[in-house]
């Protein structure tokens, strides 16, 4: 999940706050390509991501296989390279952190990062954040494209709550719980394959005639977790300027279940794995012993817990 190349990222993350302990940790992390033949990958995303989220604020989670996903079925890449994928990931962090209204709408933000905490992180336990933006296609497609604010609200909702990291493939099916509904229970196989429950969500709009985009269908109090207010769980950035030469765009920070399977997936692979120790030698030798991996293991099952319960 985690790409090893982060592997060293916590080294100097404890030391940094305990230095600027008033200062805003958001880290951004990327997932490993599923299918790479990296034998200890899940070692590495475990100890990796645990340190991480003990050590931060918040984390903004981009899936690379989503990303090469976008790549090739949305932008219609043939031979992706390193640069194609990093434009993909400049893109949807741009759709965010450009300048945009906050809520009140008076001035543009000044602390994007701050104002992205205060909106998606209200307990310090969840702070595991995804990011989808919409609409995404070549540039040589935008001339015969247009775009409504129904339409892009309506798919951006819905890949929200099924959980689709892009527009194609969107399961239609997948519904909230209506009110007074028996809600299936909190370990149910299906609520954790099919709807996505949030504890907070914001949507970033940028173009002409934001002012006129309802975005209502984010409040349905169905789409949260019961411990927090729906109206304290949504939020939305405005302006009217259009972004990287889409008349009109959409994009959606949520803090959700939206990565609960694929960390649980990695670390069950992990422990079994260290169940029989395999390849655990070649980490004591250098110093990370087995307390370390259980420590690893412990925090990622806590974060693992606490987002199933939602």
């Amino acid at each position: 999940m985690l790409s090893a190349v982060m592997s060293t990222a916590h080294t100097d993350c404890v030391p940094r706050r305990r230095m600027n302990p008033t200062m805003t940790h958001v880290k951004n992390a990327f997932s490993s390509r599923q299918n790479l033949e990296v034998i200890v990958q899940n070692y590495n995303s475990v100890l990796t991501l645990s340190h991480l989220y003990q050590s931060s604020d918040a984390l903004l989670v981009h899936e690379n296989d989503v990303i090469h996903k976008i790549c090739a079925q949305l932008m219609h890449m043939k031979q992706i390279s390193f640069r194609d994928v990093n434009q993909i990931i400049a893109h949807q962090l741009g759709s965010v952190f450009q300048p945009t209204y906050t809520a009140e709408g008076l001035h543009y933000s000044r602390n994007p990062l701050g104002d992205l905490m205060e909106a998606l992180v209200p307990h310090p336990e969840f702070k595991m954040l995804g990011l989808r933006n919409i609409p995404q296609m070549p540039e040589n497609s935008l001339a015969y494209s247009t775009f409504s604010w129904p339409g892009l609200i309506k798919h951006l909702r819905q890949m929200l709550i099924a959980n689709a990291k892009m527009e194609e493939g969107i399961d239609w099916q997948v519904q909230p719980p209506r009110p007074g509904s028996s809600i299936p229970s909190s370990h149910s196989t299906n609520k954790l394959l099919h709807f996505n429950t949030s504890i907070a969500n914001l949507v970033i709009l940028r173009g002409k005639d934001t002012h006129s985009a309802d975005l209502g269908s984010f409040r349905d109090p169905s789409l949260y977790t019961s411990w927090l207010n729906p109206q304290d769980a949504f939020s939305a950035w405005k302006t009217p300027r259009a972004f990287n030469k889409y008349e009109k765009s959409a994009s959606l920070v949520s803090n959700s279940q939206f990565l609960l399977k694929p960390l649980d997936n990695v670390v069950q692979k992990a422990w079994n794995m260290f169940a029989s120790k395999a390849y655990v030698h070649q980490y004591t030798k250098y110093g990370i012993e087995e307390e370390d991996f259980l420590d690893s293991f412990t925090a990622l099952e806590q974060v693992i817990s606490s987002y199933t319960v939602l």
